[in-house]
């Protein structure tokens, strides 16, 4: 049933977030997905059965895989100038927390089935949130929307961003799923291990929205992912060798670097090589494909890692992080090379390089050095 969702939110995600390019009915699309997924979220508190939670489940997947490329898509086009998208991923972070305490007391306080009205009567508010967002440049007429797919596939630093994004975000699969038991045969009892991933969630938020943009602007997105790929041979390393209650306490605060920081550094890279007539469907192949797939395999390997090489099965997170270094470093000179030609080259008369190099000068933000094109 997990393999069924996940197999169908590969395929959807990339799908609708490019039909929504091509459209230029980001806003319409993020509402409908919305309030579609509020209907459906509603069908888990049908009679019980295997093949209605199959369907609901598979259904609830397929509507929420490109709310997140969407939106993300949308809110890179809205930041600059404006605030900070690390505020608004900072913000769902946090909402989240709250989120999945309001959860446990809904459940104390009802049933289990609580948490359903309570996921589809969110869902539905999100919905109605979606039809006030203002009207968003990603919003064009149906003329410029001719952008050339393979064109981005073949964009100077497209496919090594996604490379390093999946190699960097899958080395988390392996914490999520057996973290608590490596901190369980090491000694920490469950009140501890909840604060320990208490601190990696907090630290995601401060990293989103305060020190993350800081070292953006201090190290250029390269950099930054550099940083966040050191971060995690570190992490993984540390995890690997001990499972020491100061250790952890020390290393799992990393999270924000590992997560967050190398998010916003391919935020920022994306808004440089993608033009906004691909905007969403560069995010549904960042989220959906390059470390949706990437994530998946990792999730099926971890199992038997883990059983045959216990906590040791950790270097090979680190390992994965470190074949990422090289390909940040790469990233670097592409980016410098780069500067002084439009990395992606629409059809004549659909998308002009002029409009590509006003998007990209506003998306990199003033004085960000090496970080926008100008036209050819």
């Amino acid at each position: 049933m997990l393999a069924a969702g996940t197999a169908v939110r590969l395929i959807t995600g990339p799908v609708i977030s490019r039909l929504a390019d091509r459209f230029g009915t980001h806003k319409q699309t993020l509402a409908v997905l919305l309030a579609m997924a509020a209907v459906i979220a509603f069908g888990y508190d049908l009679p019980a059965g295997f093949a209605i939670f199959l369907i609901v489940s598979v259904a609830h997947a397929s509507t929420l895989a490109p709310i997140v490329p969407i939106a993300d898509a949308m809110t890179l086009a809205a930041a600059p100038g404006r605030f900070q998208y690390g505020w608004v991923r900072g913000g769902a972070s946090a909402a989240f927390i709250v989120g999945s305490v309001s959860a446990g007391q809904v459940i104390a306080a009802t049933s289990l089935g609580g948490i359903v009205w309570m996921n589809g009567t969110l869902l539905a508010l999100a919905a109605v949130a979606a039809l006030w967002l203002p009207r968003n440049a990603l919003d064009r007429p149906l003329a410029p929307r001719q952008a050339n797919v393979r064109a981005l596939l073949a964009a100077p630093g497209f496919l090594p961003l996604m490379a390093l994004a999946a190699l960097v975000m899958s080395s988390h699969a392996l914490h999520d799923g057996f973290e608590v038991l490596r901190w369980e045969d090491g000694g920490i009892g469950p009140g501890a291990a909840g604060l320990l991933w208490s601190e990696g969630v907090l630290a995601e938020v401060v990293v989103f929205v305060v020190v993350g943009p800081t070292l953006l602007r201090r190290l250029g997105p390269a950099g930054a992912a550099a940083l966040a790929a050191s971060a995690g041979i570190v992490r993984w390393s540390v995890t690997a060798m001990t499972a020491w209650l100061p250790a952890m306490a020390l290393v799992e605060p990393l999270h924000g670097l590992t997560f967050a920081l190398l998010h916003l550094a391919c935020m920022q890279m994306l808004s440089v090589v993608v033009p906004p007539a691909l905007a969403a469907t560069a995010q549904g192949i960042y989220g959906g494909v390059a470390v949706g797939t990437m994530t998946a395999i990792m999730t099926l390997v971890s199992g038997p890692l883990y059983g045959a090489l216990g906590p040791r099965a950790f270097w090979f997170m680190a390992l994965l992080c470190a074949a990422a270094l090289p390909i940040a470093f790469a990233m670097r000179r592409i980016s410098i090379n780069a500067s002084g030609s439009n990395p992606i080259q629409p059809a004549p008369g659909r998308y002009t390089s002029a409009h590509a190099c006003r998007s990209v000068k506003s998306a990199a933000g003033p004085g960000g050095p090496s970080r926008g094109f100008t036209s050819a």
